[in-house]
């Protein structure tokens, strides 16, 4: 049984590594892209986050929730009743909420620099987009790290008890 919570935990981990690897490496390219001036870059790049999203950052929440939930059974955790588990997944619930203004503003964000209009990245609409994509998407990581941490320390929070 030990083994199998095991198994568990780092089939979690791991998917929580590719899941803040992927989304840190989405703001990074970005903003190198944007440094550019040139729509056609940054047209890629967005398409390329999207991608990445799409094959790595999705089915990593699936994965994760998989291996998270699993491990807690397995391992004799109450989902709800463990302060750090409930309130990691609080946060992780956030992140997926904050994922749908990042997802809509990527995409738009692509549609405009593939018309490749030169000065694209300084217009107004751009930036707007931009910082819309960069605030949400800010809150996509940092509440995951936030759980990430919860995790780690385990600290005694408040939760639901029968």
């Amino acid at each position: 049984m030990y083994s199998v919570y095991l198994l568990l935990k780092l089939v979690h981990v791991v998917a929580v590594v590719a899941f803040l690897g992927n989304i840190s490496t989405g703001l990074f390219w970005k903003a190198i892209a944007d440094r550019t001036g040139r729509p056609e870059i940054v047209a890629h790049t967005l398409r390329g986050i999207i991608l990445s999203d799409r094959l790595i950052t999705i089915p990593s929440i699936v994965v994760i929730l998989i291996g998270g939930f699993g491990a807690a059974l397995v391992g004799g955790w109450t989902i709800l009743g463990t302060g750090w588990i409930l309130w990691s997944l609080i946060l992780f619930i956030i992140a997926g909420i904050a994922f749908g203004p990042v997802s809509r503003a990527q995409r738009e964000l692509a549609d405009l620099a593939a018309g490749g209009a030169p000065g694209l990245v300084a217009s107004e609409s751009y930036r707007r987009l931009s910082h819309r994509w960069e605030l949400w998407g800010t809150v996509a990581l940092v509440a995951p790290l936030l759980a990430l941490v919860l995790m780690i320390l385990k600290p005694a929070l408040v939760a639901f008890h029968r």
